[in-house]
């Protein structure tokens, strides 16, 4: 009967949201924790940083951004954004915001944007009931500019005790389903793989074949600044070889860097780099070029 009543209690709250009425933080927290626990349960992001943020970066939902544009959380449109767009003054003037069709889609892209960024990985490693270290890296990600960021989020949630929804409720990431273990390939150079596929991230492939986002990053040639997996990408699940164990050496189809060259055949970049007395592993070497690949 509790849960009933409360059910009804955010539908009436809701009501008011749409009737363009603010609400209060309290009401905020009674109407979007559903979806808070439920990106915590999927993603392992804290329930209650997921609502403390929401309430910080959307003044409860009532800011212009947050009414028009169903955006809780402040995300600007960035290069990787093909979806509505709005306009506003910020850090400057007119930039641009992501937009959405509900606030639900807001607090998934949230969940997207931290998962999908190589500067936010650092978070994952913290307990999902440590709020205070999520908030702290947050600010130290750079999440926010305001230098009192971090204290502010662990101010509300300590005031409203959103650390309560961050309680047992929820389960990892299945690494037992069969469809995504088949998904593994070995390269002929003996060392296996995964082909990225929409939606994949660092830390969802770390998690589902039991690896450490060190571990995963430490396999793999990426540049240093690539934060999002694209589709297609070959992602390797242990070390490459120090060299091929098929090919002597190779002649290019196409322009590429050795960085690329070391992702297609399983080859370490710098021992590639140090074969070739190729300094740079960004160069892009012409077609036709020799490279030895032992």
């Amino acid at each position: 009967m509790k849960a009933i009543i409360l059910f009804v209690y955010g539908l009436i709250v809701y009501s008011s949201l749409n009737a363009s009425s603010n609400l209060s933080r309290k009401e905020y927290v009674s109407v979007y924790e559903k979806i808070a626990i439920q990106q915590m349960n999927q993603y392992k992001i804290p329930a209650s940083i997921t609502i403390a943020q929401g309430i910080l970066e959307s003044g409860s939902g009532n800011s212009t951004l947050a009414k028009t544009a169903n955006n809780h959380f402040g995300i600007k449109c960035h290069t990787d954004w093909k979806g509505e767009k709005v306009y506003y003054d910020d850090d400057a003037k007119n930039e641009c915001f992501r937009s959405y069709s509900k606030v639900e889609d807001s607090y998934i892209d949230h969940s997207m944007f931290l998962i999908t960024r190589k500067r936010y990985e650092s978070l994952f490693s913290y307990s999902v009931s440590d709020y205070k270290a999520w908030s702290h890296g947050l600010k130290a990600a750079g999440y926010a500019t305001n230098p009192k960021y971090a204290e502010e989020l662990i101010k509300l949630i300590e005031e409203l005790e959103l650390y309560k929804l961050d309680g047992p409720s929820i389960s990892p990431i299945s690494t037992n389903n069969s469809s995504l273990i088949l998904a593994k390939k070995s390269h002929e150079n003996k060392v296996d793989y995964i082909v990225v596929k929409k939606g994949d991230s660092f830390y969802q492939i770390s998690k589902r074949y039991g690896l450490t986002l060190s571990q995963l990053h430490a396999y793999n040639d990426f540049n240093p600044e690539k934060d999002i997996l694209e589709e297609g990408d070959l992602v390797y699940l242990e070390p490459k070889r120090l060299y091929s164990r098929t090919k002597n050496k190779i002649v290019l189809e196409k322009s590429m860097s050795l960085r690329e060259l070391s992702q297609k055949e399983a080859v370490r970049l710098k021992k590639l780099m140090r074969k070739n007395q190729i300094s740079s592993p960004d160069e892009q070497l012409p077609k036709g070029e020799k490279i030895f690949l032992r």
